[in-house]
């Protein structure tokens, strides 16, 4: 484990503004239904070296084996937004949506966030319903120990309308990863990708304080060292964003599995703010297992129930 140090001060380039857009909804596509979100690490759904039949191969897809438990897993629970990291470009993206939509999921719209550092494990989202505003950034960075960094797989960032007046704010995440690196240290880089996303999070909020707003992703961390800690922001505050405490059927709540060393943790989460809580159904909340979830992937995918009907905020 490398020693602990005292972080530095990331700063935060910004080098263009978002852009966002606003079309109209088809009457299939508004709900007043429950929607179900979902995030899910896909392991490497994507092109790289892999050992195949013994033998070493570059540029190797994601095999059919694997992909066939990845689409069982997400068909058993139906997602009307797709929440994803660990996925190639734009090939990757559609093979997915056109895997899906044969088993009668069809998620049309997408938003996507480049993995700045070129191995291609992109973040993503696909949606039943229409993106309203896309907001993401793969522009931002930080000075560490003198060093400028990039943060790595950036912010995904859209609004979401599930009906006319009701619209969600999606934000997905993949934090650097417990892997060693000589750039830095890890524990460092991955608190200050988790300061920029606060930042990012905090003008959300500031601009938009009745939002409904859910942040999601591959946080690799448990829930109290500081990147955690530091996304969720000061507690007893209006922007403090709560921790859905997720399990699957048996009531376990590990959501990552590390074969090599066999541990169990739970590295993904759903974060909520005060403006969504009221329209969340914990009762159908819960972390998805199925027989051949390993196949598929080293996590666990995420299920968010939302009603999309805006509650007044109990203060």
């Amino acid at each position: 484990m490398i020693p602990r140090k005292t972080a530095l001060l990331c700063t935060v380039v910004f080098f263009c503004a978002p852009s966002s857009f606003r079309p109209p909804l088809g009457a299939q596509e508004a709900t007043t239904d429950p929607v179900t979100v979902v995030f899910y690490n896909l392991r490497n759904y994507l092109s790289m070296e892999r050992r195949v039949e013994g033998r070493v191969i570059e540029d190797a897809p994601k095999p059919e084996s694997e992909i066939a438990a990845v689409i069982e897993g997400i068909a058993a629970i139906q997602p009307d937004v797709l929440g994803l990291c660990e996925i190639g470009g734009a090939t990757y993206i559609t093979d997915l949506q056109t895997r899906l939509k044969a088993v009668g999921i069809d998620l049309p719209h997408m938003e996507m966030v480049k993995d700045s550092a070129g191995w291609d494990r992109n973040l993503a989202l696909l949606s039943r319903f229409p993106l309203v505003g896309r907001y993401s950034r793969d522009d931002y960075g930080y000075e560490l120990a003198g060093t400028k960094h990039a943060f790595q797989r950036g912010v995904l960032d859209v609004k979401i309308a599930f009906n006319p007046q009701y619209h969600l704010r999606y934000i997905g995440l993949h934090l650097k990863s417990k892997r060693e690196v000589p750039e830095g240290d890890e524990a460092l880089m991955r608190l200050n990708e988790a300061r920029i996303a606060r930042e990012h999070i905090d003008r959300i909020l500031k601009e938009e304080p009745g939002t409904n707003l859910l942040v999601m992703g591959d946080l690799n961390d448990i829930r109290i060292e500081p990147p955690i800690k530091t996304l969720q922001g000061g507690f007893g505050g209006g922007r403090y964003l709560k921790a859905l405490g997720l399990s699957d059927e048996e009531g376990f709540t590990w959501t990552h599995y590390w074969s090599f060393a066999d541990v169990y943790s739970r590295f993904d989460y759903a974060l909520y703010n005060e403006g969504l809580a009221g329209e969340l159904n914990p009762a159908l909340c819960r972390i998805h297992h199925w027989k051949d979830w390993e196949k598929a992937s080293d996590h666990r995918p995420l299920v968010i129930s939302i009603l999309p009907i805006d509650k007044p905020v109990k203060r």
